[in-house]
């Protein structure tokens, strides 16, 4: 008897050549539902449709189709087994050698801006999952195929092993099946949790997958392997962005990156550049023009840009490109590259420049590794805005002073705890990241800042635990500062900001960066 080939596919890539292959060069029998035994009979390939091999008419408007015994009896047999074999001859269902399938467009139809909930649910696929968990199941004694690009590979292994496909490649394939139905359940349930539970719930349940998209050459160090997932349809994120030039993407140029698009996103209003190193920031400006907000940025700290990792939140125009190329840089990226600019950061070959179109799509929850588990948090994607502050000095700001201790706010964010940031005309001057005490974390920012520090503000991503930093700051020329309060000796910094005439607000929110 003709070996038989299941084929129900949404995407028809390559799906004509395969059943032309498995029809004339190996004498398969085809059965087929829906549009995929339409697609077959108009290339003129024979082929059956499920509903007239199983008796039984599709239904539900197409909701039922291959859930019949007759299907899944000729998969789940176990070719070997006596009693199998006789099960299927008592009621005549052929076994099946080959499952084609893959899944309805459930990504893609949810990243449609006008998707409803309805439309969603009823792109969930559940006939195909249960087709491919069978088939990957029963992978000893026949194969599944999920992805086109194994289409030319499984005709191949035909040919070689006289029309039969080795251990080895039924197994590869199905590990790749489950691996294929277990993120898209993951995907479904993703939007499933946002659309119908509250933002601040998290899942009993949490399972993390992606598809492997390169590995990369190590990561943080040359002895530690590392690899490089994307998850959903790749065409978001930073599996979606174009790299104009350079060289390979690293590891840690990944983590600098994305620390740096959550950087840029929080300025919107103005041309603005930030500069990192170490995923902290070492220079971040507004300006009027792009060229101006770069120059700005790199003069607040032009030791620690070197070799630093630049992004802009708007097109890379000519001037702008033309200072990028004055120094040794990593990585630059930005929405979008004008023609000109891109020819003139090509004489910075080994530079890579990416274009990420949405700089503001990003992750909704954090995952962190420990031992035996992991740690999910929402992402820190919220900011305590001038509105909703508190002045506790008997000073109070002006508004431009506001405006300039909303924009050290916004840094101080991403910078790592124990964390202080001074900014002056929307321009860092200094930055003390990741101390182990905030004294320590300020007096590098004012040493940074040097004369700087006089007429700036400072930010700080906790409270203040002692009025120690207050003076620290008040006698380097510091003028407000913003925290967000709430230490049992809050009346100490207050006091001591009225002493010495400065101008302290309370946010009632911090933004620890470990």
């Amino acid at each position: 008897m003709a070996p038989l080939a299941l084929l129900s596919t949404s995407d028809k890539t390559g799906l004509v050549d395969l059943a032309r292959g498995l029809v004339e060069e190996f004498g398969y029998d085809i059965i087929s539902s829906g549009g995929t035994a339409k697609t077959l009979q108009q290339a003129g390939i024979p082929v059956t449709k499920v509903s007239d091999y199983t008796g039984s008419p599709e239904i539900l408007g197409g909701r039922v189709k291959t859930l019949h015994p007759r299907i899944h009896g000729g998969i789940l047999a176990r070719q070997t087994l006596e009693s199998d074999r006789q099960d299927l001859a008592d009621n005549d269902i052929r076994g099946i050698s080959l499952v084609v399938v893959n899944l309805y467009p459930f990504e893609q139809t949810i990243a449609r801006p006008d998707v409803t909930l309805e439309d969603a649910i009823e792109n969930i696929d559940i006939g195909g999952p249960t087709l491919l968990r069978a088939a990957a199941k029963n992978h000893a004694h026949l194969t599944v195929l999920c992805d086109p690009g194994d289409y030319s590979a499984y005709l191949e292994e035909l040919r070689q092993n006289n029309g039969t496909a080795s251990l080895k490649f039924r197994q590869e394939r199905a590990i790749k099946a489950f691996a294929h139905t277990a993120a898209y359940d993951r995907t479904i349930t993703d939007y499933l949790t946002a659309q119908l539970t509250e933002a601040t719930d998290l899942p009993a349940q949490f399972t993390l997958s992606g598809q492997q998209k390169q590995i990369l050459r190590y990561g943080e160090n040359p002895h530690q392997s590392a690899g490089w997932y994307q998850t959903g349809t790749g065409e978001q994120g930073w599996a979606g962005a174009t790299q104009l030039q350079g060289k390979e993407l690293s590891y840690n140029n990944l983590v600098d990156l994305e620390a740096a698009r959550q950087i840029i996103t929080e300025f919107t209003d103005k041309p603005a550049v930030a500069i990192l190193k170490h995923t902290n920031p070492c220079g971040i400006a507004f300006a009027d023009t792009l060229v101006e907000a770069y120059q700005k940025a790199l003069a607040a700290d032009s030791i620690s840009a070197f070799g630093g990792i630049v992004a802009l939140n708007q097109t890379i125009d000519a001037a702008t490109a033309q200072e990028l190329t004055k120094i040794f840089l990593e990585c630059v990226v930005a929405p979008g590259c004008d023609p000109d600019a891109q020819e003139i950061l090509q004489k910075k070959g080994k530079l890579r420049v990416l274009i990420l179109p949405d700089l503001h799509y990003g992750p909704s929850v954090m995952v962190k590794s420990i031992a035996g588990g992991f740690l999910l948090q929402q992402s820190d994607t919220t900011i305590a805005t001038p509105d909703t502050w508190t002045v506790v000095t008997e000073k109070q700001p002006t508004p431009e002073q506001l405006d300039e201790l909303f924009f050290a706010w916004k840094v101080v964010k991403h910078v790592k705890s124990n964390a202080i940031a001074l900014t002056k005309n929307r321009t860092t001057c200094g930055i003390g990241a990741g101390q182990m005490n905030r004294v320590g974390a300020v007096k590098i920012a004012l040493e940074q800042a040097g004369e700087q520090a006089r007429g700036a503000v400072l930010a700080s991503d906790a409270f203040f635990p002692f009025d120690d930093s207050v003076r620290t700051a008040a006698a380097a020329g510091i003028e407000a500062i913003v925290q967000p309060g709430g230490s049992l000796r809050d009346k100490d910094s207050i006091a001591a900001a009225n002493e010495l005439g400065l101008v302290m607000v309370f946010t009632g929110m911090r933004h620890f960066l470990h």
